[in-house]
């Protein structure tokens, strides 16, 4: 897969495997109105499809050397989660077809416009969907790509007709680094992604060398609270570099912040220890905060004055899967989360005590892939300490094969050494149902947190609830 992207533009016809996921379905979004013939495949239909259906793009269920022979594509877009192997692949590298991995297409789309690259192990969909919304309510007509659906254009990828492209950057396979920004973020640098990254140095290499590859002129906006960045501050990043974070230390800093009881935010925002105005957010959390504070400095580099920012923000409703609330039932409230990094959960758990003091939370956790949650069981077992009942799923394993020994167990079995007795261990999304129905009180909250399908339970508890109501003799949780 080592074409050059730089051709593509000399293509009509293109087919993408791994359609159905969101990073690829935005990209074929976006090729679709940039008016290329899409198609595309993939193992099972997802929440994209139907959008993909609306813009006319077939889908296919499967891999299959036939989808080839029927779409005659002139390339073939794979997602990175696809061996090289796949025999759809294959064929079409037999027949003559080239074949390029997403992140080729979507920097060449990025590289050839004012890009505006956003990345960090966490946040990053959150702060590139702010970023949209501002250059949106200004009239700039950005184009989108993010890895989730932003509620406030209603998809997770747009072509606009201005110059600027504001994308979400993955870094779990190192293509990050093949975009040339003109304005980097970096929300924060974890060890994560362990399959690909054998140590934190590991990834803070990538960082340092997705920060080198910017557009000539390019700034560099850099998170200064976050201990991995530190050290590549502290090490010398190129260029023009802004930093943000909490109090004045920083170039862009956030003081006197206020959570409010219910969910939302208020606080104040400082340039070079100067308050230059308030903020107000609909979304909850410290994270959301540092958050928008990096799409503020973004708005500021391209001169949108802070009250215009300030505005924007305040309209956001944020992205799909990240602390969205899904419904409300009596007295009780149903978020879902895409967290699966430790401290993505904590970020959560942590915000959501600030949103409902004194109301219960009950948590319903589903690791992703056995090679992180063989690495960060431990982790995960301290910050699911945060909640007061918690329901453990089995690992939703991507594209990964089991690991012997490498189950929920782990993170059960550190909970007991802890004398901990407030969880329980389920089978799967019938059984956690099941189990949050039967122990659900008036007043909950629960979450369900996971990037795998956990979402369908926060549904299916509001859907059963809505059935039978709460239950009248409701106890907490014994092991």
């Amino acid at each position: 897969m080592n074409q050059p992207a730089c051709d593509f533009d000399r293509f009509k016809k293109i087919h993408l495997m791994g359609i159905g996921g969101a990073g690829m379905s935005g990209l074929a979004l976006l090729l679709r109105q940039m008016g290329f013939d899409v198609s595309g495949c993939d193992v099972a239909h997802s929440c994209y499809i139907d959008k993909l259906n609306t813009a006319g793009i077939q889908f296919r269920i499967g891999h299959s050397r036939e989808h080839i022979e029927e779409f005659h594509p002139d390339a073939l877009v794979c997602s990175s989660a696809i061996p090289s192997g796949n025999a759809e692949i294959l064929f079409a590298m037999k027949n003559g077809v080239p074949v390029f991995k997403r992140a080729e297409v979507l920097s060449w789309i990025f590289n050839r416009r004012i890009g505006i690259g956003i990345s960090g192990t966490h946040g990053k969909t959150t702060t590139s969907s702010m970023v949209g919304c501002v250059f949106e309510s200004v009239g700039l007509e950005p184009t989108v790509a993010i890895g989730g659906e932003l509620c406030d254009i209603g998809g997770n990828a747009k072509l606009g007709r201005g110059q600027h492209m504001i994308a979400e950057l993955d870094e779990s396979d190192g293509s990050f680094e093949l975009f040339k920004s003109h304005v980097a973020v970096v929300t924060n640098a974890d060890w994560d992604h362990v399959d690909y990254y054998p140590s934190l140095h590991s990834v803070l290499s990538a960082y340092e060398r997705f920060l080198d590859n910017r557009a000539k002129g390019g700034k560099a906006i850099v998170c200064g609270e976050d201990k991995g960045l530190t050290a590549l501050l502290e090490k010398g990043i190129k260029g023009e570099v802004i930093t943000y974070g909490w109090g004045s230390s920083w170039d862009w800093g956030a003081h006197e912040v206020v959570h409010k009881p219910g969910g939302g935010i208020n606080f104040k925002v400082l340039h070079r220890g100067r308050e230059i105005g308030p903020v107000t957010l609909q979304v909850s959390g410290d994270h959301n905060v540092l958050n928008a504070l990096a799409a503020c400095v973004v708005a500021s580099c391209f001169f949108i004055p802070f009250e215009k920012t300030a505005e924007a923000l305040q309209t956001f409703r944020g992205a799909k899967r990240r602390m969205q609330h899904m419904g409300k039932i009596s007295n009780i409230d149903v978020f879902d989360d895409y967290g699966h990094h430790p401290k993505e959960v904590a970020a959560t758990l942590t915000a959501l005590r600030k949103m409902f003091p004194g109301r219960r939370l009950m948590t319903v956790f589903q690791p992703h892939r056995f090679t992180r949650t063989a690495a960060m069981y431990r982790e995960f077992a301290d910050v699911l300490t945060l909640a007061d009942e918690i329901f453990l799923m089995p690992i939703y394993p991507a594209d990964e094969m089991p690991i012997e020994g490498i189950d929920s167990n782990l993170i059960g079995d550190l909970m007991n050494q802890k004398g901990l007795r407030n969880f329980r261990l389920c089978s799967g999304s019938d059984e956690v149902v099941a189990q949050v129905c039967e122990f659900i009180k008036d007043g909950d909250v629960i979450t369900t947190i996971g990037a795998g399908d956990v979402f369908t339970v926060g549904e299916k508890v509001i859907q059963q609830l809505q059935k039978t109501g709460l239950p009248t003799n409701a106890v907490a949780l014994e092991t």
